[in-house]
């Protein structure tokens, strides 16, 4: 796949619906931010929200932020209706060029044209916005005036839907070529290092999140920018038809299901919020949540579709798992990685693109942890007390399906 051309701002057909009722006096406006852990900062997003609400004062302008560190359009495909449709958006916002880096554009066409595709079937009114951010390792391509791969596959399905686009790191990449901005760096605590800055900008501690007052401010203001030129390119409003589809086997059809519809065995353990830490700081992205840690605890269900993967937890306890999927051999998933300090949203994988049909999954807590100390260490990190790792929990909350889950 060719890379695009670097363009800031691509206004195409605009967003006419959510202009028109930014101008609207004592308008709600709601505005759905679609994203990974750029987006999750406080960055970016309240920035821009704060601008619209300053732009736009005669309405009442409010976020629906559904940010989840570490996740891709994968992941964001299947939780775009609980996070952020059933919240009756009127601009969605989309950010996971960073996230979706390692992506095949395959993969990207059909998780980001679902995403669209979802939003207008279930809010025709809801105008769409992509936005593409950058890292220090994302960025060459941008040295050469194009967009990295993640963005220029994500351009190809905002051109077939006539939605505008923002790529957001264009000045950072020119100022990083004139050699004005440094990607990567600490902020400097001594005479010495201050001196070795000069008067350069400093992009993002880690060359991915950016600086609220430098990094995050270049967003804001590549959107700033953009905005005259979406308004000039907006028409009438009026109802999005999605229309023929950019890949026949796009994800519109993806699902989040309870975990508790499937067949769980009696050594999963329902937690509740109200007593359980994990439960209630993930309440308000998984309904529920169960937790198991006996090797032979199963989760088993079949569905009639194409793919199939759990909406869990990665965490300290956390072990591994055997999937088997119709009568492949088994495979063995750890749910455990080196960010695994704490526990987090995580996505297991189970089958993709399977021919469309029935098919049955068995997954089985392991009875043995993964080499924990060793892959903590691919990022230079110690188990602080190792208490906390030793146990293999397995913690599903929910099924994403493309398909349908059958009755036992």
């Amino acid at each position: 796949m060719p890379l695009a051309p670097l363009v800031e701002c691509t206004p195409r057909a605009g967003l006419p619906n959510v202009l028109a009722k930014l101008k609207t006096k004592g308008a709600e406006v709601r505005i759905g931010y679609l994203g990974g852990s750029i987006t999750a900062q406080e960055g970016w997003r309240p920035k821009t929200l704060a601008w619209f609400q300053k732009m736009y004062p005669d309405a009442k302008v409010s976020q629906i932020n559904a940010a989840i560190g570490g996740t891709g359009s994968d992941l964001g495909v299947y939780r775009l209706k609980q996070d952020v449709l059933d919240h009756k958006p009127d601009l969605l916002f989309v950010e996971f060029a960073v996230n979706d880096g390692g992506q095949s554009p395959d993969k990207i066409y059909k998780c980001m044209e679902g995403i669209v595709r979802q939003t207008w079937r279930a809010n025709p009114d809801c105008d769409i916005c992509f936005v593409y951010t950058i890292t220090d390792t994302l960025i060459p391509p941008l040295f050469d005036g194009k967009m990295q791969r993640s963005a220029s596959a994500m351009e190809r399905v905002a051109e077939h839907y006539g939605i505008p686009s923002i790529h957001l790191a264009v000045e950072v990449a020119r100022l990083a070529k004139e050699g004005k901005l440094i990607l990567k760096a600490k902020k400097p605590t001594t005479d010495e290092e201050r001196a070795k800055v000069g008067d350069k900008m400093l992009f993002a501690p880690d060359g991915v999140h950016p600086y609220p007052e430098t990094g995050h401010e270049l967003y804001l203001q590549a959107i700033e920018r953009s905005w005259p030129k979406i308004e000039a390119a907006s028409g009438t409003m009026g109802p999005h038809a999605a229309g023929a589809p950019f890949v026949a086997d796009n994800y519109e059809d993806a699902k989040l299901i309870p975990i508790s519809r499937a067949k769980l065995s009696a050594g999963f353990q329902k937690l509740d919020p109200a007593r359980d830490t994990l439960a209630k700081r993930f309440a308000n992205r998984l309904s529920e949540l169960y937790r198991a840690n006996k090797a032979g605890e199963t989760v088993t269900f079949k569905f009639k579709g194409r793919s199939a993967a759990i909406y869990d937890l990665l965490a300290p306890d956390a072990g591994q798992v055997i999937v088997t999927v119709d009568d492949q051999p088994p495979v063995v998933r750890a749910r455990f990685d080196a960010f695994c300090t704490y526990a987090r949203l995580g996505t297991l994988a189970l089958a993709s693109d399977l021919p469309e049909g029935v098919h049955t999954v068995k997954i089985e807590v392991h009875p043995n942890q993964p080499d924990k100390a060793k892959i903590l260490a691919q990022r230079n990190e110690k188990m602080d007390d190792p208490k906390r790792y030793d146990d293999t929990a397995f913690y599903p909350g929910a099924i994403l399906l493309i398909g349908d889950l059958l009755p036992d």
